[in-house]
């Protein structure tokens, strides 16, 4: 069947920062999904949360946006989240008002394993990462730069086994502390560079009722926040995937960092209460406040029906009650809501579209489980991305991905091999995990399950256009002989809902991505990306 480039990607491809100004739709009667309508539309047609009319919908960062760590620097936002086995890692986004955030760099590119949840602070005028890696064997490093953008330090080794998710914090006495999970906490020496005496334990965490359908205790992910004359520590449990109604976000405060610490009578604070609720597995909230003076959580959720997507950034807003304690009350964020008042709007995200005029890594690309030397293999050439081959498969060759945070979307690229290469077009959840299409000089390749199978003989030789459509889950792929003016549609599709965390582990999304194995090089040239 033949398909044009028109019908798949639209008129639109070329005013991808213009902003459709459709309104907010409710969602459907006993499901927690929106239609595509819902949202205003920003670069390559990706949903963005300002619906333009003083009001945002949620998510505030679409795709895997996990255990977000946000800083407030005078007027401006800065934020990083979980980057895992992803280099460049710990991409920093800016925002002045809390709902349009704009990628920066990257602040880590040594790979040092896989990244959790980090701390980002600022302290006597220096900026500092706490970042907890899995690794042999498990620790906790620090960064640390003069300026936001960098250039940052080496990683230094704090020497921290068997703890995750630092949360630095200075108390009113000045001396500097990271909390960690469980309930820890550990001294840090004056310049936040290396610890002072041993690991404390200093609160017991709250315990939700035994018959609540959870995937673990595990406390996890402490952050301090201060206001009035308390400290609050707010802490997730209930684990982070599984049952959607298990994690959870709860609440303890003291007059002084160094306690006691008493439990909030609301806890739970936030949790999903139905799988009818549009954000499941909610948690990993940190409290800050907007250029208003109000104050507002922002926190992570998967998205009702799209594990595949990762734990999205979602921002609810807080009220203070009389007694002291704090509320959430965005309910399941499922409505647009108001937008804080004050602070510029910086464009939101970017465009996922790439003419290879320069090498974007750490803000757009970037490499799954990079070895040393794997930036190496890449650079740019009279409008081409030059990749050169390594391994047999994605299994072995780390790919190069973007992360697409659209229920549905299309990418497609021209790819041109020499001779011994395979490469292609991936949706990539891991190295045991991905799916898409490759070819050889002779054949095509498809990739399923994180397996590969030889498929009929290629008639366009060493190059071709590639098309990988994902449509909430149901994947279609097309091949073009003629740079994308006609197309024909492969014969092979795939569903990949249960390409995600309750399946593989791993905490991860399914990403659009792009390989090259076996010997040579390839060449992509005009990606383009459409949400659809």
């Amino acid at each position: 069947m033949e398909i044009s480039r028109r019908d798949a990607f639209g008129l639109a491809l070329a005013g991808t920062a213009a902003l459709a100004t459709e309104p907010a739709a409710a969602a459907p009667p006993g499901s927690g999904a929106l239609p595509a309508a819902a949202w205003r539309r920003g670069f390559d047609n990706q949903r963005v949360p300002d619906l333009g009319d003083g009001r945002f919908l949620n998510p505030l960062l679409s795709g895997d946006h996990p255990d977000p760590a946000i800083l407030k620097d005078g007027a401006d936002y800065y934020m990083t989240f979980s980057s895992f086995d992803s280099y460049p890692g710990l991409t920093l986004w800016h925002s002045r008002d809390l709902v349009n955030w704009q990628p920066r760099k990257a602040a880590l590119t040594k790979n040092i394993g896989s990244v959790w949840a980090v701390s980002l602070a600022k302290n006597d005028g220096r900026y500092f990462l706490y970042i907890p890696v899995k690794a042999t064997p498990n620790t906790i490093f620090v960064i640390h730069a003069d300026h936001i953008d960098g250039p940052w330090s080496d990683p230094i080794d704090l020497h921290l086994p068997a703890h995750i998710d630092p949360r630095h914090a200075v108390a009113e006495d000045g001396s500097r502390w990271l909390f960690l999970s469980g309930g820890d906490r550990i001294r840090l020496a004056p310049d936040g560079l290396s610890t002072l005496g041993a690991v404390e334990h200093v609160y017991d965490p709250w315990h939700y009722p035994a018959e609540w359908d959870v995937e673990s205790f595990s406390p996890e992910g402490p952050k301090i926040a201060h206001h009035g004359d308390y400290w609050y520590l707010i802490t997730a449990v209930g684990g982070t995937a599984g049952p959607p109604t298990g994690h959870m976000v709860i609440a303890a405060r003291s007059r002084s960092l160094h306690g006691p610490w008493e439990h909030c009578p609301h806890n739970p604070i936030v949790r999903t209460t139905s799988t009818d609720e549009r954000w499941w597995s909610r948690g990993h909230a940190s409290l800050i406040e907007a250029p208003d003076g109000s104050w507002w959580s922002i926190y992570h959720g998967y998205e009702n029906g799209f594990w595949t997507l990762g734990r999205q950034a979602l921002l609810d807003p807080v009220a203070w009650t009389a007694d002291g304690w704090f509320r959430m009350t965005g309910g399941d964020l499922s409505r647009p809501l108001a937008k804080p008042r004050g602070g510029a709007a910086v464009p939101h995200g970017q465009p996922l579209s790439d003419a290879f005029t320069r090498l974007d890594l750490g803000s757009r690309w970037n490499f799954f489980r990079p070895g040393p030397h794997e930036t190496d293999r890449l650079r740019i050439e009279q409008g081409a991305l030059v990749l050169r081959a390594s391994g047999t498969a994605p299994v072995d060759s780390p790919p190069l991905l973007l992360t697409a945070g659209d229920q549905a979307y299309a990418f497609e690229c021209d790819v041109e091999i020499a001779p011994g290469a395979t490469a292609g077009l991936v949706l990539f959840y891991d190295d045991r995990l991905y799916a898409g299409l490759g070819f050889d000089e002779r054949r095509f390749v498809t990739h399923q399950y994180g397996m590969e199978r030889g498929r009929p003989s290629n008639p366009h030789g060493r190059r071709m256009r590639i098309r990988v459509t994902n449509t909430r889950h149901i994947v279609a792929i097309h091949t073009s002989h003629d740079a994308g003016r006609s197309w024909q549609r492969f014969d092979r599709g795939m569903e990949v809902s249960g390409y995600h965390h309750n399946v593989r582990g791993g905490f991860l999304m399914l990403r659009p991505g792009l390989y090259a194995a076996g010997q040579g090089q390839a060449r992509f040239r005009d990606f383009r990306f459409r949400a659809l």
